[in-house]
């Protein structure tokens, strides 16, 4: 089954490099109308300008889960180490019956690894929904450059569609056709609902009755503020962010209530062995049947009373 999974993880990441960096997969071209005020807002200029650069954004959906996982979890475990329960129930057989895993790093390397396939997983619907619909970026002819003149844009209403019809860098031009969904709001959201469930699943301790919502809804402001920077510097549209935002929730809740079963442990098997309800079984006492002296016997008496 690790093997199994291993694979699965390996697939996932290849498929997200293929989107992110080749042009394996081509980009549909979709066309436009003449002066269309839906894509004549200026350009803001490349992504490392964005006031939330994608360097920043990265490192911060990377970083910060797993930083905060392996925090809650070691202080999960140390509180509980006195108790078996926490033990029994985290325990796995790796080889027979003589090597066991680490409860903690078990528990650890399952949040942590779901949470990295989800962010592979959000990146890849991401890249996969921009690719299908090309949708326009705000600042498309910013960057294209169409020559209205040649194209015969006298009339407002005059369509134009193919690659010819931009005379800007082929390589913006191409970026400002992968727009939705926003995967910049799809990768925010998904991390802060994500470390949300976690933090409200996991944390327990006296006096965070108001530190977690607190603390929770500051993630998901944030990953809100992402999105909204993305409309105002004319990036994304709203139908954009909202669809990443949509994209992003949808994964990590059903990673979070599917896959790790709102990050509980495994239940405690049975401490009544597999014979037992058998053995149960067979001491209930089942009614015999009256034998032919008993019916004689019986009908008598009631003749006689």
């Amino acid at each position: 089954m690790l093997y199994f999974q291993a694979v699965i993880m390996a697939g996932t990441v290849m498929l997200a490099y293929y989107f992110e960096y080749t042009d394996t997969f081509a980009v549909n071209v979709q066309g436009f109308f003449c002066h269309d005020s839906a894509y004549r807002q200026p350009y803001p200029g490349p992504e490392a300008r964005s006031a939330v650069p994608p360097a920043l954004l990265y490192s911060l959906a990377a970083g910060v889960p797993a930083l905060v996982i392996i925090v809650g979890e070691t202080a999960v475990f140390c509180l509980q180490l006195a108790t078996r329960d926490f033990e029994s129930q985290e325990k796995t057989v790796l080889t027979g019956d003589c090597c066991y895993i680490n409860p903690l790093v078990r528990r650890t390397a399952r949040f942590l690894g779901v949470y990295t396939f989800g962010l592979f997983a959000t990146d890849i619907f991401a890249n996969a929904g921009q690719v299908v619909t090309g949708n326009l970026a705000p600042h498309f002819l910013a960057l294209c450059r169409p020559n209205y003149t040649a194209l015969g844009c006298q009339q407002l209403t005059q369509f134009i569609s193919g690659e010819e019809a931009c005379t800007g860098d082929p390589e913006l031009v191409l970026r400002a056709r992968k727009t939705f969904p926003s995967k910049e709001a799809a990768l925010s959201v998904y991390a802060a609902v994500y470390l949300t469930m976690y933090i409200t699943s996991t944390v327990n301790a006296k006096g965070t009755r108001l530190a977690k919502p607190v603390l929770c809804l500051g993630l998901l402001c944030l990953a809100f503020l992402t999105g909204l920077n993305r409309v105002a510097e004319h990036r994304n549209h709203w139908a954009d962010v909202i669809a990443g935002f949509l994209v992003g929730i949808s994964i990590a809740v059903f990673l979070v209530v599917c896959v790790v079963n709102n990050f509980r442990g495994r239940q405690p098997e049975s401490k009544h062995p597999p014979g037992a309800a058998l053995a149960h079984a067979r001491t209930i006492s089942i009614p015999r049947a009256a034998s032919p002296l008993e019916k004689n016997h019986i009908t008598a008496f009631a003749e006689v009373t």
